[in-house]
């Protein structure tokens, strides 16, 4: 029998084995309690449901991203080592490849305040309080120039932004 014989044997009988494994449940972990849940179960919606109290604004902002963000996302969310976060204006049509910013590419200002609070800073996520997610929206929001540099942003306010691309995406419906 030769080895690529051997191996079409080999991945056979595993996936035999992986059919009957399957239709059994290995026992594994338990049903997580909703007070373990709770930390995790922090969405927002693009209306603002779900936006909790706080608030800041792009000045106070900039201090948090400088020492928080600007090593990832670069001086002023330029970019590099990881993704631009400013800019892109006017890339999404055309030839030339898009550049997907906050400011091109974002439907919803309500969108960047929850994956700031779920993700960031890198490998430190959910250690921001809200204050400091909120002046972090509103400080990529003024490098934008979607607000204004005083403009706060907390519940109220964050949803009302208009987001240069909120109508640049299309709806998918089912069965249509």
């Amino acid at each position: 029998m030769s080895m690529h014989d051997r191996w079409l044997l080999a991945a056979a009988l595993l996936g035999l084995g992986c059919g009957i494994a399957g239709a059994q449940s290995p026992d594994l972990g338990r049903v997580a309690t909703p007070d373990e849940i709770a930390p995790w179960d922090i969405s927002i919606d693009p209306g603002g449901a779900g936006l909790p109290a706080g608030g800041g604004t792009a000045r106070q902002g900039e201090a948090i991203f400088a020492a928080k963000c600007a090593a990832c996302h670069g001086e002023k969310g330029a970019g590099k080592p990881n993704d631009q976060l400013v800019g892109g204006s006017g890339t999404l049509t055309g030839d030339k490849p898009p550049v997907k910013t906050v400011g091109s590419y974002w439907p919803y200002a309500t969108t960047l305040f929850d994956y700031i609070r779920r993700a960031m800073p890198l490998n430190e996520s959910k250690t921001l309080s809200n204050d400091e997610v909120y002046a972090l929206a509103a400080y990529l929001l003024q490098l934008n120039g979607i607000i204004g540099e005083s403009d706060r942003m907390d519940a109220q306010t964050l949803p009302k932004v208009r987001m240069p691309n909120r109508d640049g995406f299309v709806v998918f419906t089912r069965g249509r």
